[in-house]
């Protein structure tokens, strides 16, 4: 399946704070904006997957959604894996596409919790109550306290990962937050869950975005402009608890990344690009470690060395990630890994041609990897 289906349309919502928006309309404007930059009428989609909005859960989501957008797709489905569920569901819309179930397929998520609620959320995880802790940093928290105590990583190193995603978000001018940071600030900003500051956490989000796959074949055929090929896709499941897991230093990023590697054909040295998920600077850290980007335990060094700048060896985040443009989870990731294959991104890197992509979810669940190309 190498390069067989392709990333034809992505689009968008703003990002930040939207009274008044539900997860429908947003899904809406950005399927709209998603097939526009497609160059394809709504009546061609017979394929519509959905991330389940983690602010609200509601029965039969995908089909009112289909209402809403006034299609009847032929296959789809509404996912729940978290943050991962974007890069997953583009694996499934490629498999539905070359097995004929489909032939365009839209992958979209919205969702509301800045303005709207965030109660169906909050109760989802109450059960990580029972361990002692309160809400998804801490968990974080305990998985960076954890590498710290054995590979001596240190706040700073993780600041790094903070400093150069502010910095990419502050030249993105549809960022919501463009403000860029010291080192010394991000040092400065307020403990949340020791060892995680403030500045080591994601933003809360409203907003929306989608894309639009269908086969290479279709794309010439139609000719659509900007087509992005997909080289390879995997996925990583964890089972267990952060309590329950036997080792808090690797996750199902390295399954995922090794799938996505061996059927795109290529290794992590051949990226010239990645957009990595950052919920958590100590999420981006260990996912560049689980990639192969670096050895177990050397991620706070290679964070700290300047690899990770757009003139890095592995420029990362190029809009802002989580921690600078929304902290939407996931979606916004593939549509700058998009822009940055086709030459227009903000920040775009020089002669870029390989662009790997992490999702993850839950206190690092689940994961789903995409690598894109030219």
């Amino acid at each position: 399946m190498r390069g067989d289906v392709v990333i034809a349309g992505i689009g968008q919502t703003e990002f930040g704070k939207l009274p008044g928006r539900s997860t429908y309309s947003l899904n809406a404007e950005a399927v709209r904006n998603a097939l526009h930059d497609a160059g394809l009428a709504k009546d061609r989609v017979d394929g519509l997957f959905v991330k389940f909005p983690t602010s609200r859960f509601e029965f039969m989501y995908g089909q009112k959604l289909a209402e809403t957008l006034g299609i009847v797709p032929r296959i789809g489905g509404v996912w729940d894996q978290g943050g991962a569920a974007n890069a997953s569901m583009i694996g499934y819309a490629a498999m539905a596409i070359a097995a004929g179930q489909c032939e365009v397929a839209v992958v979209t998520f919205a969702d509301n919790p800045k303005t709207g609620t965030r109660q169906a959320y909050d109760k989802a995880w109450g059960d990580d109550e029972v361990h002692g802790w309160f809400g998804i940093p801490a968990g974080y928290a305990m998985i960076a306290q954890r590498h710290m105590a054995q590979y001596g990583t240190t706040a700073e190193q993780l600041g790094a990962i903070s400093v150069i995603c502010r910095k990419n978000g502050a030249r993105n001018p549809r960022a919501q937050l463009q403000k860029p940071q010291t080192l010394d600030a991000y040092m400065n900003s307020p403990m949340i869950v020791e060892p995680l500051r403030r500045d080591d956490c994601c933003l809360v989000s409203d907003g929306g975005a989608a894309v639009v796959l269908t086969s290479a074949a279709t794309a010439r055929r139609e000719g659509i402009d900007g087509a992005v090929p997909l080289l390879g896709f995997g996925q990583g499941q964890s089972s267990w608890e952060v309590a329950q897991r036997p080792d808090l230093t690797t996750t199902a990023a390295k399954r995922s990344a090794r799938t996505a590697f061996d059927m795109a054909g290529i290794s992590p040295s051949d990226v010239d690009v990645a957009q990595v998920y950052d919920c958590f600077t100590i999420t981006a850290l260990m996912t560049l470690e689980d990639y192969g980007f670096c050895d177990p335990g050397q991620g706070g060094d290679f964070c700290a060395s300047g690899a990770l700048e757009l003139d890095g060896d592995l420029p990362i985040n190029t809009s802002g990630g989580l921690l600078s443009e929304t902290g939407m989870p996931g979606m916004q990731l593939i549509l700058e890994g998009v822009r940055q294959m086709r030459g227009s991104a903000v920040n775009q890197v020089p002669g870029a041609k390989t662009c790997a992509i992490s999702n993850q979810g839950g206190v690092m669940h689940t994961h789903a990897t995409l690598i894109l190309g030219q």
